[in-house]
């Protein structure tokens, strides 16, 4: 996945007439690209402790470019459609790295989610657009990002932190990345066109890990596992009583993937 496919313009030296100038100076190469490749298969599609579908297929196309990053992504439904969920999704995002110093950096991003064949009529959109702010700091070896979100369509902010730490595996060359995650959401808006507004809200955490295998220099498998869980996740429709959100449940989440960068 680390691996770059560097495009390098090389500039003509231009040369001066004798009269003391200095030689102009070579044409800044261009910055180095990197395009990822990787599809997954995932038991279950939980997102942010609710569970949207069970099994399905998760491609992602990754261009990075010196700061910048931009991908899309998207969710397949191979085995037990959630009804009313949209089959497939496809999510766009981008954010760019502003280094601050050497274990500090703030990445401003956005995600613009998708659901071609979402039911309007039953209250489902077709895509909503997520800003989002993140700060990226490591500390004896373990990165810390506490992140915002603000999701314009559903009018409400996501509040996350994750830690991220790798065990050094050199027996076997790779390392095992570790995850704990933390947030909790309060959204305004989830039902389209409903009148009054449906709110929904709640908190959800996660504890992963995964090994990466290298097969050669451009590509790599990737074996993950996780537990995530929503808790106290519920929805209200105007001075009705509130209702338990049902698709906030605890599972285990097996995951393979294959990545090839170029």
């Amino acid at each position: 996945m680390n691996h770059r496919l560097t495009l390098v313009l090389l500039g003509a030296a231009v040369a001066l007439p004798a009269f003391g100038q200095a030689p102009a100076a070579p044409a800044a190469a261009a910055p180095a690209v990197a395009i990822t490749a990787t599809g997954t298969l995932v038991t279950q599609y939980m997102f942010r402790g609710q569970r949207l579908n069970a099994g399905g297929f998760q491609p992602t196309i990754e261009a990075a470019v010196g700061d910048f990053t931009a991908g899309v992504w998207g969710n397949f439904v191979i085995d037990d459609q959630v009804p009313g969920s949209s089959d497939p999704e496809l999510d766009l995002y981008g954010s760019y790295t502003v280094a601050m110093g050497k274990d500090l950096s703030i990445v401003p991003g956005a995600t613009l989610y998708t659901y071609p064949k979402a039911d309007k009529a039953a209250g489902f959109f077709k895509s909503t657009f997520e800003p989002s702010l993140a700060v990226n700091y490591t500390v004896e070896g373990i990165k810390f990002t506490p992140k915002v979100y603000y999701d314009v369509t559903l009018r409400g902010p996501t509040y996350e932190v994750t830690a991220a730490y790798a065990v050094a595996l050199k027996d076997l060359g790779t390392e095992l990345a570790l995850t704990a995650q933390l947030g909790t959401f309060l959204l305004k808006d989830v039902a389209n066109g409903s009148s009054p507004a449906v709110k929904s809200w709640g908190d959800y955490w996660l504890l992963g890990a995964s090994l990466p295998v290298q097969v050669n220099k451009e590509s790599k498998v990737i074996l993950g596992v996780a537990y995530t869980e929503g808790r106290d996740a519920y929805t209200k429709q105007g001075n009705t009583p509130k209702s338990v959100n049902t698709l906030a449940v605890g599972r285990w989440v097996a995951s393979l993937g294959y990545s090839v960068s170029f």
